[in-house]
């Protein structure tokens, strides 16, 4: 789909070079300069990038009048928009001025990564999710948590990076302007919270679907979400009844979200071809 003269890889690859120029830009800030990360301008880089990356997401789902989810490229790439929009819409209400670097080097690292891997990108491109409104819903959803966790990942970076300053006494870099780590903990808890909710929303809407044609459900692309789902319930259940330490916290919600990345090789698989039924007037030769 070509939008103002620009294909949608490269409305993509241009919000690729924004996050990446947000990212260095707040990193200088804080290394050299030594000030907070600057929210306006900072937040004004996230959201033309965000901005650009929807031109492209969306001149990709006209091809096939759906939410572009047809391949690994789209689904990393929806992903990254999700994770950019939690960032826009409900970051600054946790104050973290480093956020949006960590962000930035999120979006660009994986961005970067679903660009350089042409296999990721099928040049024949169909609905993986079929036809249905609510399966594609329940997707979105589902890949919206992931940017979510994502985000969850980045902060518990954070609160492990500023819990080792603590305790090596460093007082330079980038942790004068990382949050205390008891707000960090905080942060992490709730967003753990949000992504829960919306993968078990995105599982609920999913089941009004099958359960009205269970001969169409995918059992791996399911057992996968699920499997993804109970992992983070258990952690949250543990969370709340603090039978956890907030560093082992932090590392097993970075190591989660890696693991659940791997649940999209499950998602990009190639639905098995429908049948197509014979017009009766074909029989007759």
């Amino acid at each position: 789909m070509n939008l103002l003269g620009l294909e949608d890889r490269q409305w993509i690859l241009l919000a690729t070079v924004v996050f990446a120029s947000s990212f260095v830009l707040g990193a200088y800030s804080a290394l050299k300069l030594k000030r907070k990360t600057g929210r306006p301008y900072m937040l004004g880089l996230v959201c033309f990038g965000w901005i650009l990356q929807t031109i492209g997401l969306y001149a990709r789902g006209l091809e096939y009048g759906g939410c572009p989810l047809a391949n690994r490229f789209e689904l990393v790439q929806f992903m990254v928009w999700s994770a950019i929009c939690l960032y826009i819409f409900v970051g600054p209400a946790f104050r973290v001025s480093l956020l949006g670097v960590f962000t930035s080097s999120f979006a660009t690292i994986f961005s970067i990564l679903s660009l350089a891997i042409p296999s990721w990108d099928a040049s024949e491109r169909f609905s993986i999710f079929g036809d249905s409104p609510w399966i594609e819903m329940h997707a979105a959803l589902a890949l919206f948590s992931y940017g979510v966790f994502g985000i969850l990942a980045l902060t518990s970076l954070m609160y492990l990076l500023q819990s080792r300053s603590l305790k090596t006494k460093s007082v330079g870099g980038l942790f004068p302007f990382m949050p205390s780590i008891v707000d960090l903990a905080q942060i992490n808890t709730r967003l753990l919270w949000i992504g829960f909710i919306i993968l078990t929303v995105s599982l609920a809407i999913g089941s009004v679907y099958w359960l009205s044609d269970l001969s169409s459900v995918d059992a791996l692309k399911l057992s996968m979400t699920l499997v993804v789902w109970l992992a983070y319930g258990i952690l949250l259940v543990i969370r709340i009844r603090q039978s956890i330490s907030s560093k082992r916290f932090s590392w097993i919600c970075i190591l989660f979200f890696f693991a659940a990345l791997t649940s999209l090789e499950a998602v990009d698989q190639e639905a098995p071809p429908k049948e197509v039924e014979t017009p009766p007037d074909a029989l007759v030769s």
